[in-house]
């Protein structure tokens, strides 16, 4: 162990790591340490100097982190926690809190939670700031780095994506599938069945992080594949593809029966076994060492059950 290059690093050049990995920007990360660009960019040199790498580099207009940042990340917002845990052991007081955490979701999933879960975590701690992004922008990869808390998203259950990176899954609703149409729809005063419904196009969601869906392959195997004639990275977009056209879309009956673009849209069960689906929130597992982020967890885990 060498610990005078140890005692080179301190607390604040892994906070600024931590960061900087976060905002990917010398300004946005000043602003959120309230110092100015130039002490950002001074702490960034010597911590450069002290792990002999660039940490990051600039990709035209874009700063980029190098794979040693990136590798580095989820050990720092680790180490963070833990300090932040050890330097705060007085409990948890919500009204007095002033901090930031960062969510990612799915649309459809603001449609269910996000606006309810804001207005009870503001109610009860008014200094605390909520950033909810869509999935599609930050993933898993920006969870295990530390740049998200926490991810809510639908999903088969018997296909969670992997529990690597210390991922913890837990499931906050269960749900069903239904096809929405058109209420013009040839279908629309018909029973559902196998036939029709794959000889009509249908409206699929994009996903880059989970496998090719269970009812997918459930279908394929005991049917055929259904025609997927549009493919759309959200539910609201394929709902309001819907009311313009005889295309079919598959989706949760949840999100159905509150979302706005599903209004006045026909909803049939679906005509085969497609397993079971549910809503599932996503964490970093040493995140929990964090009095506020269990108690933002708490605040998830309370709204859903009264979803």
């Amino acid at each position: 162990m060498d610990l005078i290059k140890l005692s080179r690093i301190s607390m604040k050049h892994l906070i600024t790591l931590h960061v900087m990995l976060d905002t990917l920007s010398v300004t946005a990360s000043a602003e959120r340490l309230c110092l100015s660009p130039s002490s950002v960019s001074k702490t960034l040199t010597q911590l450069r100097e002290s792990l002999n790498d660039e940490l990051f580099y600039r990709h035209g207009n874009q700063l980029v982190a190098t794979p040693l940042a990136r590798r580095l990340g989820p050990t720092v917002h680790q180490m963070i926690n833990e300090m932040n845990q050890m330097l705060t052991q007085e409990a948890f007081d919500p009204a007095s809190y002033q901090g930031r955490f960062s969510l990612a979701m799915r649309e459809s999933t603001f449609e269910l939670l996000a606006a309810k879960l804001s207005a009870r975590v503001l109610e009860q701690s008014p200094g605390m700031r909520l950033e909810i992004w869509s999935r599609d922008n930050k993933g898993f990869d920006s969870l295990a780095k530390g740049q998200l808390d926490f991810i809510i998203l639908p999903h088969d259950k018997s296909q969670p994506p992997s529990t690597q990176n210390n991922l913890i899954w837990e499931t906050l609703l269960d749900d069903e599938m239904v096809c929405l149409m058109n209420p013009n729809h040839p279908l629309a005063d018909k029973r559902l069945t196998i036939d029709n419904y794959l000889s009509y196009g249908h409206i699929g969601i994009t996903d880059n992080d989970l496998n090719v869906p269970f009812f997918e392959m459930q279908l394929a195997q005991q049917h055929q594949k259904r025609k997927i004639a549009v493919n759309v990275p959200d539910f609201g977009g394929a709902a309001l593809m819907c009311h313009h056209s005889d295309l079919l879309f598959t989706c949760s009956r949840q999100w159905a029966n509150v979302a706005l673009q599903a209004k006045e849209l026909i909803t049939k069960p679906l005509p085969f076994n497609y397993g079971e689906v549910s809503y599932s929130l996503v964490w970093h597992q040493p995140s929990m060492n964090d009095p506020a982020q269990r108690w933002l967890y708490e605040q998830i885990i309370s709204v859903a059950a009264e979803s």
